[in-house]
């Protein structure tokens, strides 16, 4: 019995020096700062002590498109879209609760009204009314949502291989988001967070493999590794989703964009139909060896396509806030 708990604590001593040694620390927020949140981001005070890293470039009297990235991204994956589109819309673009430069939020809240929350006190503090919304794989879930809720606000609606439909990829998928959502191994993994583990997470995210630099790699293993986003990430794959009933969809009325690459290994090609099936207004457009972020893999065919069917859609010659040219 001695030697059983002589084992036993021996072991335990393995795995505690194991986790210490192991452990990738936080990254330092000054130093994040300096490297993605210069000009033009700005950090905006939302109630009180909260801040959020946001970057809203273009003409103040232009229509305004605010982009929504998708579970463990940041605001610099729309960089190629922002560019494309700053010089006829004012793109607003911000780091979600739990991501980016913004960190952990106070309350706790993932689910879908803490995220529309987030919505509303950006366009409100930067003094818009209405705007088009954009959103990839979880930002796509959580614009669908948005426009289900508050469709008053929104002129257009786009959704980048957008979670919420009721269709689930057979096997495969992203390693890392499946290690994520596994009770208690998510939290172990998550404290050693290796460099490995994200990239290839990125890799099976995507069909170009271009785009899996070692750049980008950094970038998302760093962010990931920003004070409290950990903890946050634990919590948000902890909280409940549902899938969006066809009922609810069908009456969103407002015109939508639905861009979809066809290799998506995340959320398969057929959710785009099933958006396509009950959304009433809808333009579906594919991309064909393209992944789940199109916006990174194919960033001037899906900009492309965005400006034209933004410029049928919306009135660029009508302001919409009441700012002034920055």
């Amino acid at each position: 019995m001695k030697r059983r708990w002589l084992i036993l604590g021996g072991l335990l001593l393995a795995l505690a020096v194991a986790f210490f040694v192991l452990r990738v620390p936080d990254t330092d927020p000054d130093e994040m700062y300096a490297k993605s949140g210069s000009p033009p981001s700005q950090v905006l005070a939302i109630d009180g002590d909260r801040r959020i890293h946001v970057r809203d470039e273009g003409p103040r009297d232009a229509p305004v498109v605010m982009l929504l990235h998708g579970s463990n991204a940041d605001l610099l994956t729309w960089q190629q879209w922002a560019d494309a589109l700053k010089n006829d819309y004012r793109v607003i673009r911000f780091d979600q609760r739990g991501h980016g430069l913004t960190g952990p939020a106070p309350d706790g809240n993932y689910s879908l009204d803490g995220f529309h929350a987030d919505i509303d006190a950006v366009a409100d503090a930067l003094g818009v009314q209405r705007f088009a919304l954009a959103g990839n794989s979880m930002g796509g879930a959580i614009a669908m949502g948005y426009a289900i809720s508050n469709p008053e606000r929104l002129e257009a609606l786009i959704l980048v291989d957008a979670s919420g439909a009721p269709v689930e990829r057979e096997g495969g998928g992203n390693l890392a988001f499946r290690l994520a959502a596994m009770p208690g191994v998510g939290n172990v993994m998550s404290q050693f967070l290796p460099r490995s583990l994200v990239e290839r997470s990125l890799s099976q995210s995507v069909s170009n493999q271009k785009i899996v630099t070692p750049e980008a790699v950094d970038r998302y293993w760093e962010m990931a590794r920003y004070p409290g986003n950990r903890d946050a990430t634990r919590q948000r794959f902890a909280t409940p989703r549902q899938s969006f009933s066809p009922e609810a969809v069908s009456k969103v009325t407002v015109p939508t964009l639905v861009m979809w690459g066809e290799e998506d290994a995340l959320i398969p090609y057929e959710a785009a139909g099933w958006y396509m099936d009950h959304l009433p207004n809808a333009k579906l457009v594919h991309y064909p060896g393209i992944g789940h972020i199109p916006m990174e893999e194919a960033p001037e065919r899906s900009a492309a396509d965005l400006r034209s069917w933004l410029g049928k859609v919306l009135a660029t010659n009508v302001p919409r806030t009441g700012g002034t040219a920055s």
